[in-house]
């Protein structure tokens, strides 16, 4: 059977309604249950939930011969994986924001907090510009507001939070969706069934 991981939420809910279509249904997935595991061999498909940050994890480690992941992700951790398709789901962008009044002075080490340190690192070290980065997990937004740091990297779905704290998107890093994504050695050695669910899906994200 292959494998499947999938993050948790109402995106991870939304892809595995897209897996079934495709053929690859596990009625148990959404059940009311504390299985971790969810099988359907008529299917040759074992589904699994995990946070959606551990998802590449587990494709990487072989533990899971496919998942699906944000581009987010994918790009701050860069796992060892083959990223084969663009689900078109979970849309958003990867963007710097700051207060409306900020005006960069590139005479200085501008202050960047996020949670995506190395997407900021990389970023910025693409443009030329001298950061310190400051890494937090929680309310990003409140770093600018607090006077911490001059501007933020983060993921921008409605700008619905940067308005009511104040701040505004001042430069779009790149577009977001969930991407699926395949064990290497799953790729060589379950190539068939791999290819079978990736032509699947594909014809079910085009629908």
């Amino acid at each position: 059977m292959l494998n499947i991981a999938l993050p948790k939420g109402r995106l991870g809910e939304k892809v595995y309604e897209i897996f079934a279509r495709s053929g690859f249904e596990c009625p148990e997935v959404l059940g009311d249950s504390r299985k971790l595991v969810f099988e359907n061999p008529a299917n040759g498909v074992r589904y699994f939930w995990a946070k959606p940050s551990d998802v590449a994890v587990y494709v990487e480690r072989g533990a899971a011969d496919i998942g699906v992941a944000g581009k987010d992700i994918i790009d701050e951790y860069r796992p060892d994986v083959y990223e084969m398709l663009d689900l078109g789901m979970g849309k958003c962008r990867m963007c710097v924001a700051a207060r409306k009044d900020f005006r960069d002075n590139p005479d200085l080490t501008l202050r960047v907090a996020t949670k995506f340190s190395h997407i900021a690192r990389r970023y910025y070290a693409s443009v030329g510009r001298e950061i310190d980065v400051i890494h937090l997990n929680g309310s990003i937004e409140l770093a600018p507001v607090l006077g911490m740091s001059d501007v933020i990297v983060d993921i921008v779905e409605t700008g619905t939070t940067l308005r009511e704290n104040g701040l505004e998107v001042i430069e779009t890093i790149m577009p977001i969706s969930a991407r699926l994504i395949v064990n290497k050695s799953s790729f060589e050695f379950k190539k068939d069934q791999v290819l079978k669910v990736m032509q699947a899906l594909a014809t079910a994200v085009e629908e």
